[in-house]
């Protein structure tokens, strides 16, 4: 064999073991995305498995917090703790209270607009905590009452422990429930529900389902709930 025919045996030797990685290549290739693709389905599906269920206005949920008459006109707000708008609302609510807690059932939902308000997740989080130890309209009343000094800080973890301790809470196991998953589903499910049903911005109100628009005052809420409680 002459030196030509050599030098062409070395790259025909070369050609096909460059075919055979080539196929090898292509075999893991499709062996790879055989394994791969069932599991991102998996991985997909759990994580929208995962997120949880969302309930629509028109629906109360069993982890919704809740007061007033059961079976009165259903007053559901999706609010942001260091919202402005929503304390103020938070004020003309409660000024309203005594006078119409027999006829409506009022529900909260969170919706913490974390892009605007820094402390908001945190905030919601804090009151689900309180919730879960029976005082989540209390805590919510103490984050509403003092939004404008919380707002402020740079940190608000021990603002808001000291509200647990002025609630008698246990602020261990409080810690201890922000932390886990269920919890936070709760605050982002909320959310997601909010979003689903055309909720923009804080605090929007809808009446038994219907988007409303909120009352400026004390006066005004009393005359919504007299005119759909009669209706």
């Amino acid at each position: 064999m002459n030196k030509r025919e050599q030098q062409r045996l070395v790259r025909e030797q070369k050609r096909q073991q460059a075919d055979k990685r080539a196929q090898r290549n292509k075999l893991l290739t499709r062996l790879g995305l055989a394994v791969a693709l069932p599991l991102l389905v998996i991985g997909i599906l759990y994580g929208l498995m995962g997120q949880g269920e969302t309930y629509p206005p028109d629906q109360v949920a069993a982890s919704d917090h809740t007061r007033g008459n059961p079976d009165g006109v259903v007053l559901m707000v999706y609010a942001d703790f260091q919202c402005p708008a929503c304390a103020t609302e938070h004020m003309i609510m409660s000024q309203a209270w005594p006078r119409i807690s027999d006829r409506v059932q009022l529900v909260f939902r969170h919706y913490p607009l974390t892009s605007a308000h820094r402390h908001a997740w945190t905030a919601a989080l804090y009151a689900e905590a309180a919730g879960q130890q029976g005082q989540f309209w209390e805590m919510s009343d103490l984050l509403f009452a003092n939004q404008s000094y919380w707002s402020t800080l740079g940190a608000v973890s021990e603002e808001f422990d000291g509200y647990l301790q002025q609630l008698g809470l246990d602020v261990e196991q409080a810690r201890a429930a922000m932390s886990s998953d269920e919890l936070q589903r709760k605050v982002r499910n909320d959310q997601r529900g909010g979003t689903s049903a055309g909720v923009r911005g804080t605090p929007t109100l809808f009446v038994d389902g219907r988007l409303t628009p909120v009352p400026r005052t004390a006066a005004e809420l009393i005359s919504l709930v007299g005119r759909v409680s009669s209706s």
